[in-house]
């Protein structure tokens, strides 16, 4: 059964940083062969995808985050992060993070999520 721990968050000014983890667990494959993403809620708005890291280590990032947020891997470990910096009001939402083999999206398995809230 896969199984997918988010940690990390918490509450921060505005400007500050927090460094999201993702413990994964289950796969019936190497770690290394899924495709793993961080994706975001705030209340009342849709999910919306943060930043994906391929099997292949590529990454793509939301647009409005990119220079902010970094997406990192640690296959060894079986272990997501989301290095996030310069944080803002707006950046406050439930963070989840997901997984799908080989390719994604879509995202076949979810994390509980963690809640990251940015004080001005």
């Amino acid at each position: 059964q896969v199984k997918l721990v988010e940690s990390g968050g918490g509450s921060v000014q505005a400007g500050g940083s927090l460094r999201l983890s993702c413990a994964a667990s289950g796969f019936m494959y190497s770690f290394s062969s899924v495709c793993m993403g961080w994706f975001r809620q705030a209340p009342g708005k849709e999910r919306e995808q943060v930043a994906i890291i391929r099997s292949d280590g590529t990454t793509t990032y939301a647009e409005t985050l990119k220079g902010r947020f970094t997406i990192s891997r640690d296959n060894a470990k079986r272990t997501l992060y989301l290095q996030m910096n310069s944080l803002k009001p707006e950046d406050t939402a439930m963070y989840s993070c997901a997984a799908r083999r080989l390719v994604c999206p879509p995202m076949n398995y979810w994390g509980q999520g963690t809640q990251v809230t940015v004080s001005s």
